[in-house]
């Protein structure tokens, strides 16, 4: 505002010296030229806008002149009054707060949508008690009212805990199963039963058979309880579908151990949505684009994909991570294109990429890509021999 003012006042001063040079008769005429023109501008603008800078000039230049010549002015006595009784209460005044309780910033209002979403059994007090433990201070009544306005209703009408949210706090201690069936090239329909770990997505591959019955499946269960023995985290849930195969015996070898038995309801197949993912994976990335011969090619496809699937495939679950890596990440950010190494499995219908050690060289001898292709070729060429005739095929020959 000073500055403006000054401007202003320089202004008015060279705009007086200039007219000390001028002759009466142009002062005459410039004043008829500007009242005309401020008579014009009256007709178009009611009130001017005058900045603080234009009302001082006014005030101090209605000094210099004598009551009489006042009516230039296009303001009166009592609107420069009234003026300097606004500045004078400006002086005097001090800013205050609105009255009310502050508003809640974005920031907050995010955090308290957040840990509603995430914590659907917080109340409003649990809720600002957390905030409070964060250094954040808010009221109960501004925290119900940011869930009331997203649609977000008290802990008690949040809905209870999803399949989704269950599965995630206990995780660790859970491990469900389930048979998926292979149909050979002689039409017959092998069952496989699977085990697959929740919190590592770990797939345990425990028997097949053409005939499965309770004492098999019961059988198939002390085998993988024995395994896993030794296993840093206690289980303490299985997940089951109602599948007739799951006899009451299947059952009680986990309830010996401890494990509790969840049967999942009827016709909802995304209460076991884990296994349901494995068993499509195996079927779109293997055995959909293969015919299998017997018991023992089946043997030998499914031990490769799930070597593959457990130490090298990425998994959305696990940040597109293996459960079980085989090799570290590559320190460097970028390795160079001839530093990346392919290794096929199944003859080249699954593909592994890693990064080669300095100073690796190909060998003349046959590849793992090539032994590879000779064994799914070796296997698939036994085509029920031991199925049709009975005779022992033998091992797989060496390339």
């Amino acid at each position: 505002m000073l500055a403006s003012l000054l401007y202003v006042l320089l202004g008015g001063v060279m705009a007086l010296v200039l007219l000390c040079f001028r002759s009466s008769e142009f002062k005459e005429l410039e004043i008829v030229v500007l009242r005309h023109e401020i008579a014009v501008l009256r007709r178009e603008v009611s009130r001017p806008a005058l900045r603080p800078a234009d009302r001082a000039f006014l005030a101090a230049a209605s000094r210099l002149l004598p009551r009489s010549r006042r009516e230039v002015f296009f303001v009166t006595p009592d609107t420069l009054l009234a003026w300097h009784r606004r500045l004078v209460a400006r002086r005097w005044s001090y800013p205050g707060r609105r009255p009310g309780r502050p508003r809640v910033s974005r920031e907050v209002r995010e955090l308290i949508l957040r840990l509603a979403r995430e914590n659907p059994r917080w109340g409003y007090r649990r809720i600002t008690g957390e905030l409070i433990g964060l250094g954040i201070q808010v009221s109960p009544t501004s925290v119900r009212n940011v869930l009331r306005s997203a649609g977000i209703g008290p802990a008690g009408r949040r809905g209870g805990m999803s399949w989704s949210g269950f599965i995630r706090g206990q995780a660790q201690s859970i491990i469900a199963c389930d048979f998926f069936t292979v149909d050979t090239i002689t039409l017959r329909r092998i069952y496989v039963l699977f085990f697959i770990e929740l919190s590592t997505r770990r797939v345990h591959l425990t028997g097949m058979t053409e005939k499965p019955d309770g004492a098999c499946t019961a059988q198939q269960a002390r085998n993988f309880v024995f395994s896993v023995s030794e296993r840093p985290e206690r289980l303490e849930l299985l997940i089951r579908d109602n599948d007739g195969k799951f006899t009451q015996g299947f059952d009680t070898v986990f309830n010996t151990e401890g494990i509790r038995v969840i049967r999942t309801p009827l016709r909802a197949p995304k209460a076991n949505a884990t296994c349901e993912r494995f068993v499509g994976t195996i079927r779109r990335e293997c055995l959909d684009w293969l015919i299998i011969a017997n018991r023992r090619h089946l043997q030998h496809v499914l031990r490769e994909f799930v070597e593959h699937y457990n130490a090298h495939r990425p998994h959305r679950a696990l940040g597109l991570a293996p459960p079980e890596p085989r090799h570290p990440p590559p320190t460097t950010a970028s390795p160079s294109a001839t530093a990346i190494r392919r290794h096929d499995r199944l003859g080249g219908l699954i593909h592994e990429y890693t990064v080669a050690a300095q100073g690796h060289t190909r060998s003349t001898k046959c590849t793992p890509q090539v032994g590879e292709w000779c064994a799914h070729v070796w296997s698939f060429a036994r085509v029920g021999l031991d199925d049709l005739w009975g005779i022992d095929s033998g091992s797989v020959p060496n390339c």
